[in-house]
């Protein structure tokens, strides 16, 4: 959860008065107000990407929108009915999207790994792919992708000033009624995708299934089901049978559908769902005849294996069922019972070649920079963090082998929402972390920042509180008790961490937590258009142990935005 920080930590934190731990949040965040607007800015020449982001960030906090998500909530069938008026109103027909050729997928871990994997692997066979999926990183347009790439800026201001004009025109017909942030911008990437007329187009649901607006597609070529777990539980559900169903509801008559292996619960729910479809179950990658060798993941992690073998049925199924149409897929009604073991078959050489390429940002993902080592994923779920913490382990411990010297390990850590912070870094502990830091959502404390990553949903106040909470939580686990009082590390500004804590510590903005880590060892962090904040003495002098060290290795994880907002210091490529 992005926010943009103008002048605050130059201007609000000249504080010297102490406050008690629960009046900070309060404070900043009545510093911050200030600064933060939820007005669309006025169309500038030569702004008009910027423009167009800000336009559609008013789509997180208009009247109506948030009047949407209210009665949506307790009715979730009017959430498609919604859609419909919405995308006739942008001039669009769903029977216009059936020429899309959709690959339809949900899970609740590994969904977009699943459908980087399909992308890559079709586009390798020369189809022109468009890929629609959420979260952004660093820039919205990552969401709506040609050929593997986001698309252009001057293409999506193109396409927003399209959609966006037809919805306005439109509301006053319509009790002024805009669509809310996420179903503005599938309305946007089915306009894209039909207009630059892709061959294909993977879809990734947002939450859920049965309710998510991608769901108004009607008929898909095939769909598809990732690993199922606890998420996103005041919607969806706290119960994994629930959650199965929610997912179970992007199946289609007649349309084959695939999951990776499940909880017996989920499975059965799954398998009562599929009343009108062919379910089939993958095998493990281990169980493909080889081609010449093992498969090869372009994505780091055991846990991707089973999203590879997904995509792979997927990717196979629908090259059978558009270009070589024949028998092989039922499309009659399957008996309740019969899920089906989906076929074993020699993956091609384009296959294999697409699952070595594939490239998902974000996700199980290593950074060298000198003798600072990234390593970064967005795991946010119990399971999720458990593979993390897997991939950690032993892809630190192999860059250990190679040290000139002492490493440091370190922890950033940041959470939002309904999510389980304490149980998390729970996982986390066993990671034996040399210091754990925490910081909100916030990329950097300058006077602007990037439009694309704020995010109105949430307040100032709530993301301090959570960090403070997570601080919190991290010590109790340690056995280091209570600590009263806590201090901010800037210097001269209000406090958040206990200036005798050498091991857990909190930084207002990502930025700032970043350039403490990495203590100048970084070159990319010190260049001279990046911020540096200054820092208390005592805090300071608490980093000996990484100046003295000759590699430091940093985990990012908690949350897929806080990745996002390390990505934009520490990648070029997207703040481009």
């Amino acid at each position: 959860m992005m926010v943009c920080l103008s002048r605050v930590l130059q201007r609000g934190f000249g504080f010297t008065a102490q406050f008690r731990k629960q009046d900070l949040p309060c404070k900043l965040a009545g510093i911050l107000s200030r600064y933060y607007s939820t007005e669309a800015a006025p169309q500038i020449p030569g702004m008009e990407y910027q423009d167009a982001i800000c336009t559609l960030n008013t789509l997180q906090t208009n009247a109506s929108a948030l009047e949407q998500v209210r009665r949506e909530r307790s009715h979730p069938k009017l959430q498609l009915q919604a859609m419909r008026v919405f995308l006739q109103r942008a001039g669009l027909t769903v029977e216009e999207l059936d020429h899309l050729n959709i690959i339809h997928v949900t899970g609740t871990k590994g969904k977009g790994s699943t459908c980087a994997f399909t992308e890559q692997i079709l586009r390798n066979y020369g189809f022109r792919t468009g890929f629609y999926s959420s979260p952004h990183l660093v820039q919205v347009r990552e969401r709506i992708r040609i050929n593997g790439q986001p698309i252009g800026k001057e293409l999506f201001t193109k396409y927003f000033w399209q959609i966006y004009g037809r919805l306005d025109d439109t509301k006053d017909a319509h009790q002024g009624t805009m669509p809310a942030y996420f179903r503005f911008l599938t309305i946007l990437a089915f306009h894209v995708f039909l207009q630059e007329k892709v061959d294909l187009a993977v879809i990734e649901v947002g939450i859920g299934g049965a309710y998510d607006c991608t769901n108004i597609i009607r008929r898909p070529w095939v769909c598809g089901i990732s690993s199922l777990g606890i998420d996103h539980t005041q919607i969806l559900g706290d119960t994994i049978e629930g959650i199965a169903w929610q997912k179970a509801g992007i199946f289609k008559q007649g349309v084959p559908a695939f999951t990776v292996r499940q909880p017996e619960d989920a499975m059965a729910v799954l398998k009562d769902r599929a009343k009108e479809c062919p379910l089939w179950v993958c095998p493990e990658m281990e169980d493909y005849p080889e081609n010449g060798g093992p498969l090869r993941l372009g994505l780091a992690g055991l846990h991707q294996r089973s999203n590879a073998s997904l995509a792979l049925q997927l990717s196979h199924t629908w090259l059978q069922r558009r270009c070589l149409p024949d028998k092989s897929f039922p499309s009659t009604i399957v008996e309740n019972n019969n899920v089906l073991q989906a076929t074993l078959f020699k993956p091609s050489p384009i296959m294999a070649k697409g699952l070595a390429a594939t490239e998902w940002p974000g996700r199980n993902q290593t950074l060298r920079h000198g003798a600072v080592t990234y390593f970064l994923d967005g795991a946010h779920t119990m399971r999720s963090m458990q593979a993390c913490v897997n991939w950690f382990k032993e892809t630190a411990a192999q860059h250990e082998k190679n040290a000139r010297g002492p490493v440091a390990r370190v922890l950033l850590f940041n959470a939002t929402g309904e999510r389980d912070s304490t149980s998390m870094l729970k996982l986390l502990v066993s990671c034996d972390f040399d210091f754990a830091v925490f910081c909100p959502n916030i990329t950097e404390a300058i006077a602007s920042c990037n439009a694309d990553q704020q995010n109105f949903n949430v307040s100032v106040e709530n993301m301090l509180t959570r960090c403070l909470d997570n601080e919190r939580s991290w010590r109790l686990l340690n056995s280091q008790g209570e600590i009263k009082g806590t201090q901010l590390l800037i210097k001269d500004s209000l406090s958040l961490v206990p200036e005798n804590m050498g091991d857990t510590l909190v930084f207002p903005c990502i930025l700032s937590a970043l350039q403490w880590i990495t203590q100048g060892k970084d070159s990319v962090l010190t260049e001279p258009e990046k911020n540096v904040l200054p820092v208390k003495p005592s805090i300071m002098a608490k980093a000996a142990p990484l100046c003295e060290a000759t590699d430091i290795h940093v985990l990012i994880t908690g949350s897929l935005h806080l990745v996002g907002g390390v990505l934009k210091h520490l990648d070029q490529a997207f703040s481009k």
